[in-house]
C-alpha cells in the first residue's frame, strides 16, 4: 500500500516537473516573440529618420546608425532621453531626437541598440572636400582615444568613426566647440573631452579630419566593439 502510495506521489512529482518546464518554454518563446517584435516596431520607427538601411537622411540632419558599436548606442539614447544631450537651445537637430528617446524605457533602448548594432554599415557617400594629407596630420591627436584606424574604444567612451556620415561629423565638431554638446562635464564628461580637441580646429581643419577619417574603412572588429 505504502509503496503504491509513493508511485503515485513520484508520477505527480514528474508530471507538474513537466508542466512546469512547459510552462517555462512557452513563457520564454512569447517573451523572445515580443522581444523582436518590440524590436522591429522600434527599427521602424528609427528608420523614418535615418532610413531602412540606417544609412542616413542628410536633408533632415538624420546620420547613419547600423554598425554602430551597442554601448554607444545605448549610452547615447540614455543621454538624449535624460537631456544629457540636446540640452542646449541651438541643437537644433539633437531636438528631434529628445521626443522619441523620452519614450524609450531601458528595456527599449536595450533591443533597439542590438539591433542597429547587429546591422552591417551602410555605405555612405562622401560630401566632405579637404586636404587628406594634412587631415592624417590632424588625425594623429584623435588616434589616443579613437584609434589609428578610427575603431574605438569603449573603455575611453571613444565611438568608432570610420564608415560614418562625414556631414555628422562636421556638425558635432562645430557642435562641441560651441559648447552646444558636451557643455556640462559633470553630466557629459566624454563629451566635454571633445572641446579640446574641436578648438583646435578652424573650419577647414575640420574639412581636412573628416576628409580623412573617409578614406579609413569599418572592419569587422570594429563593429563588433
Amino acid at each position: 500500500m505504502l509503496k503504491s502510495k509513493a508511485h503515485h506521489f513520484s508520477a505527480l512529482a514528474l508530471t507538474a516537473c513537466v508542466l512546469v518546464s512547459s510552462m517555462s518554454v512557452l513563457w520564454s518563446s512569447d517573451t523572445f516573440a515580443f522581444s523582436t517584435d518590440r524590436g522591429k516596431a522600434l527599427y521602424t520607427l528609427c528608420s523614418s529618420c535615418h532610413g531602412q538601411n540606417g544609412e542616413g537622411n542628410q536633408a533632415i540632419g538624420a546620420p547613419a546608425i547600423n554598425g554602430q558599436p551597442e554601448w554607444y548606442l545605448t549610452t547615447q539614447l540614455v543621454k538624449f532621453r535624460e537631456g544629457i544631450r540636446a540640452g542646449h537651445p541651438r541643437d537644433l537637430y539633437g531636438h528631434k531626437m529628445r521626443p522619441m528617446a523620452r519614450t524609450l524605457s531601458d528595456e527599449d533602448i536595450k533591443l533597439i541598440s542590438q539591433l542597429i548594432a547587429a546591422k552591417p554599415h551602410p555605405e555612405q557617400k562622401e560630401t566632405v572636400e579637404g586636404s587628406v594629407v594634412k587631415g592624417e596630420a590632424q588625425f594623429q591627436v584623435c588616434v589616443a582615444c579613437h584609434g589609428p584606424k578610427g575603431e574605438g574604444n569603449q573603455a575611453l567612451s571613444a565611438p568608432p568613426l570610420a564608415g560614418g556620415s562625414d556631414w555628422y561629423y562636421i556638425r558635432q565638431l562645430k557642435n562641441f566647440k560651441a559648447k552646444y554638446r558636451g557643455g556640462n562635464p559633470a553630466k557629459d564628461l566624454a563629451g566635454s573631452q571633445m572641446q579640446g580637441i574641436s578648438n583646435a580646429l578652424d573650419e577647414q581643419g575640420m574639412l581636412n579630419v573628416v576628409s580623412y577619417i573617409n578614406t579609413l574603412k569599418p572592419s569587422q572588429s570594429t563593429k563588433s566593439h
